[in-house]
Parts: C-alpha cells; structure tokens; sequence
C-alpha cells in the first residue's frame, strides 16, 4: 500500500499540483484503501465505499474523495474509472451585511486581527491567500497586491481599499518580517488561527449567522455586484476561471427582491 501511496504522490508532484491537493488526494486515497483492505480494487469496491461516504459527508466532499480515487487508479493502477459524482446541494452562501462587517471590524481591538478581517472582506481573499502575502507583493504606487499562485495556479492583482492605504502602510513599517501576518513561531499564520480570529469577532459583534473568512469574501463580491459592478471584473477580482462560479452571487444577491412592489402593496395602499 505503501509503494501505492509514494507513486500516487509522485504522480501529482510531476503535474505540479498544489500542496492542498496533494494532501487531500493522499488522505482521500488513503481512507479508501483501508475501506478496501482485502478487496478487489475494481469498480463495484468503489461503489460500495461511495454509498457509504454520501450518507455520512456532503456531496461535494464525496464528489472530492471520488474525484481523488478515480486519479489514483487511473495513474496508478492504469485503471481508467469514471463514475458519476452525486448531485450536488445548492446552498446559497452565507451573507454578512455591511453594519455587520462594520461590527465585526469595530469590536476587533488587535491591530493585525483588525487587518486581517479588513483584508479579507476590502480584498475579497482567500485565507490562503491571505496568509501567504509578503511585504514586495504590496504595490502603493499602483495601489495593487499581488497575489501569487492563488487556487488553479495563477497570479492575480487585487485594489487596495483606498481607506485602509494608510493603515496597511504603519502595519508594514511596525513588523520586521517580510511575511505580512507573521505567527508567534515566526511562520505563517494558520488557517485555523484566522478561522478563530473570525470567530470571536462574530461573537463578540453577536452576530449570530453562521460566518467563517470564506463569508467575508462572499460578502465583498456581493456588495459588489449590489453596488453594480459589472459580474466580469468580479470574476477577475475572485480569480474564478469560469464565470460560472461567479454567477452564484446573482442568486444570493437580494437587493433585487428587496426593491419589488408586491401586488399586494397596490391594493391595500390605494
């Protein structure tokens, strides 16, 4: 199983997958083999495995670790298998406000947490993007980021918010890392320290909708499109590759719904 493991690991390195996906690909691969044990790797042990997955996890997450197996045994066991990926779920993604963003940044009293969610939200990030931003990534001249091999392997700019020029600038002079948000180990900040930041921020602003960072980006690419930008500079912005994926905030955006006059509003109002 080993050897199994270290071929599927070269197989991904060679076609430069990121370090995410190598990750997830090995645990997803590795749970199926012990699933299987002393079963026939064929499609049927697949199946059985699968049937079991989707009553336990999301679709998305068993259309992943599907995703993860078919490589493995079209790579490794030169078994070329395609199986259909279940149905996934639709949910619209959780919105924040603009008072509750201001909330969220007002009861924030730590200098580079305050940064850190205004950042996420004024930039519309990733956290692993965030994370892995350096001081020469930062351009105020041009009043740009860099942001450097973002998901799918590309480069991509995104605006300063002109209101948080200033602030961005005496955070840099104040840190003698070249890492923007530096850990106390001197490494990186992890995604779970920034999921905990957004957390006691929503509690302490009581909020009390479900948020996470991933809601801050949602939220800036939805007032964007509320303040009417065009939905292409918002693909741009997010670094989606298919306009498709930035269609969703066509559906979570409600400034459209707010601003009907229901049928009813004519009768009772005449």
């Amino acid at each position: 199983m080993d050897k199994m493991i270290d071929k599927l690991k070269r197989e991904m390195e060679i076609r430069n997958f990121s370090k995410s996906t190598i990750k997830s690909y090995l645990f997803a691969v590795n749970k199926f083999l012990q699933y299987a044990k002393d079963e026939e790797l064929n499609e049927d042990t697949i199946k059985d495995y699968l049937q079991i997955l989707i009553k336990r996890q999301s679709p998305s997450t068993v259309s992943a670790n599907l995703s993860a197996i078919e490589f493995f045994f079209g790579r490794v066991l030169n078994n070329k298998i395609k199986l259909p990926h279940p149905k996934r779920n639709n949910p619209i993604p959780e919105i924040l406000t603009q008072e509750e963003i201001k909330k969220l940044i007002e009861v924030t009293p730590n200098i580079k947490h305050k940064l850190i969610i205004k950042l996420l939200y004024g930039c519309g990030l990733r956290v692993s993007e965030l994370i892995n931003i350096r001081k020469e990534d930062i351009n105020f001249n041009e009043s740009l980021i860099k942001i450097n091999l973002s998901k799918g392997r590309k480069d991509r700019f995104v605006k300063i918010p002109d209101s948080l020029k200033n602030e961005l600038e005496s955070y840099l002079n104040l840190i003698s890392s070249n890492i923007l948000f530096e850990s106390a180990r001197r490494g990186k900040l992890t995604t779970k320290t920034i999921q905990l930041i957004i957390k006691n921020a929503s509690k302490k602003a009581q909020i009390k909708k479900n948020i996470h960072p991933h809601t801050l980006r949602h939220s800036f690419a939805t007032h964007l499109l509320e303040q009417g930008t065009d939905l292409r500079i918002i693909q741009k912005l997010l670094g989606h590759s298919d306009i498709k994926t930035t269609q969703i905030y066509l559906s979570v955006s409600q400034q459209s719904i707010k601003n009907i006059k229901s049928p009813l509003d004519n009768i009772l109002n005449t």
